[in-house]
Order: structure tokens, then C-alpha cells, then sequence
């Protein structure tokens, strides 16, 4: 189908989508593709690129089907002026297959790529006297209800029940002052919040104060200097510095 006029869409749908272009340019992209081998070898109506953009746009979207979503990228882009005016929206089942096709390698690497601290001198509440200050949190989600999710993640029982989806944990790394997220792992609800914190504790760089709830983390388990974990449970504060 073509891409329909959209007078009334939001302005600030194409606002969204220029500022996801401008902080993941088109280059980086094919980078990213090019180093994972999803590069296509013939052209096709979906490029990877624009998969990538669109898979993207799917977290800015998210209420919105798979065309809709598309449709904003489209029209957000044809807002920016890099946009041809002919171009046809797939079908939910080409978007879905072109999604399966790209897979979760490109993001993962394009995240690691892009994921770092945005704080700049100055900046309200991301220091503290000369430390960048971090914060560690965690979350259970929902994920689409397929077998493979299931089999990977597991349903949470209660009840006598078992939730309607299958649940991940994710634990990240952000910093204070600007919320940007530089690091996180993602696995079953059954894997607690203690044992994903300790996956990411190597993205801590010299310099920054991270503070998490879990104070009982061995303290070797960061080598480098100049790193600090600030945790506190039942309202008392302990300080773990690693040499």
C-alpha cells in the first residue's frame, strides 16, 4: 500500500524520529550491519537499515502496530527530507519476517556502541565531588507470549496460576543527571537482581560512584581502580571500595 498523506499525524512524531537519526546516524548503522553480517547482498524493500530504525521506533511507538510504526518512520523521515514520496508500507507479515531476519545481534552491538555517559561538567546530579555518579536498578517485564520466550524465560507461578507471559529481568546501569543507560543484562525472572548486577560490573570505569541496593557483593569483584559501589539496605549506608 502506499504510504498515505498524514496532515493530522503529530509534529512531534517526526520530531521523535529526527532525534533518533541524529543520535544514530546512518553510517554508524552500516557499520554495525556490516560487522554482524546482516548486510543484505540484493535490494530489497525493507534494507536493513531501515529495519533497524524501525525496530527502534517500535520502543517510541510502542502502543502502535508494525505499520503504524513504520508509517511514523516513514513520514517522520519525509519530514526530515530524506524521504521518496513512492514508497509502499509492507505487509505486518514482511515487517515481522524482516525483524526475524535482522535478529538481536545488530541492537546489542549498536546499544554497546552508543550506551555512555552524557554527563558534561556542571551537569545537575550527575557529579559528586569530582565522582560521576551512576545508579543500578532493576525491573521484571513482560515478553510476547511465543514458545521460544517460554522455554528461554519461564512464566512466574502464583496462585496455583502462572502469569499470562513470559517475564525477563533486566538490570541496568544509569547515569544520575542525565538517566542515560550505559549498561544492562537481560535474562529469566528466575536469576535475581544480585546476580545480573555483577554482569555489568565491568562496564563501571574508573571515576564513577555507583549506588545499588545490594549491599552484600563481594568486594573483589571489580578489579580496576578508581571504581566505587555505594549500596545501603535497611537504611544503612556501606561503602565498598575496590582496589
Amino acid at each position: 500500500m502506499t504510504v498515505p498523506a498524514t496532515p493530522s499525524r503529530r509534529f512531534t512524531d517526526g520530531i521523535s524520529i529526527g532525534v533518533l537519526t541524529r543520535l544514530l546516524d546512518r553510517d554508524l548503522v552500516d557499520e554495525v550491519l556490516a560487522d554482524t553480517g546482516r548486510r543484505e547482498k540484493r535490494t530489497r524493500l525493507l534494507p536493513a537499515r531501515v529495519v533497524v530504525y524501525w525496530v527502534l521506533a517500535l520502543c517510541l511507538f510502542f502502543e502502535d502496530s508494525y505499520e503504524e510504526v513504520m508509517r511514523k518512520l516513514v513520514n517522520g523521515l519525509r519530514f526530515l527530507g530524506t524521504w521518496r514520496d513512492d514508497w509502499h508500507v509492507p505487509t505486518t507479515s514482511a515487517l515481522s519476517q524482516a525483524r526475524q531476519r535482522l535478529g538481536a545481534e545488530p541492537l546489542q552491538v549498536l546499544f554497546e556502541r552508543v550506551a555512555v555517559p552524557m554527563a558534561r561538567p556542571g551537569t545537575k546530579g550527575a557529579w559528586f565531588h569530582g565522582w560521576r555518579v551512576m545508579a543500578v536498578d532493576g525491573l521484571v517485564l513482560d515478553v510476547p507470549d511465543t514458545d521460544d520466550n517460554v522455554a528461554v524465560f519461564g512464566k512466574k507461578s502464583h496462585g496455583g496460576g502462572e502469569s499470562p507471559f513470559p517475564q525477563v529481568r533486566v538490570v541496568g546501569l544509569g547515569e544520575c543527571g542525565t538517566h542515560a543507560i550505559v549498561a544492562a543484562a537481560i535474562d529469566s525472572w528466575r536469576v535475581y537482581e544480585r546476580e545480573l548486577l555483577t554482569r555489568i560490573l565491568d562496564d563501571l570505569e574508573p571515576g564513577m560512584l555507583a549506588l545499588s541496593i545490594h549491599g552484600d557483593l563481594d568486594s573483589g569483584a571489580v578489579s580496576e581502580q578508581g571504581k566505587v559501589l555505594l549500596s545501603w539496605e535497611d537504611e544503612v549506608a556501606n561503602a565498598c571500595s575496590y582496589p
